[in-house]
């Protein structure tokens, strides 16, 4: 009989990344401001956690270089994108630079940045992070959320990688 960690590692991470690409999640920016600064980050695995108290969740890459940038702010949003948002998750998917360049935004009412169109945003103060693997478990604990709507209302997706609306019943 294998043990459990031996197994784990003869995994092929590529037929895994597949596979679990058959699971839909909705495509969120992640944003906050160092400042004047906004900083931003696509991301996929957003999950809420618990109503009491309001707390929401993220995960992003331990070798992510926007997100030291946007913890030192203490607070963050959550901005789910809309269908038709494509070009704004491949703006703030791609590593580094300034992602905000040309893009319209508002300020939150904790002073992080809101991108219009989304079909929510989610405001947060920086609960806690953990390691896990090769990704940090973001915690924020929800100070406010508005969902401004879009166009459609309908959110931008991720499935069998590819972007996708949600069809318009399930909105």
């Amino acid at each position: 009989m294998r043990s459990a960690a031996r197994a784990c590692t003869e995994i092929d991470r590529a037929q895994l990344r597949r596979a679990l690409s058959a699971v839909p999640t909705c495509v969120t920016v992640v944003s906050a401001a160092d400042g004047e600064v906004p900083f931003g980050l696509v991301a996929g695995s957003f999950v809420s956690i618990s109503l009491e108290p309001p707390l929401v969740g993220f995960f992003v890459a331990t070798s992510s270089t926007s997100w030291p940038n946007m913890a030192r702010a203490g607070r963050f949003a959550v901005n789910v994108l809309a269908a038709g948002q494509d070009s704004l998750c491949a703006r703030f998917a791609r590593s580094g630079g300034d992602k905000f360049t040309g893009v319209r935004w508002i300020r939150s009412a904790l002073g992080n940045p809101l991108l219009p169109g989304a079909v929510l945003w989610i405001d947060c103060w920086l609960w806690e992070t953990r390691v896990l693997g090769d990704h940090l478990l973001v915690v924020g604990r929800v100070v406010t959320f508005e969902e401004p709507g879009s166009t459609t209302g309908v959110p931008l997706v991720f499935h069998s990688n590819d972007l996708r609306a949600l069809p318009p019943e399930w909105a």
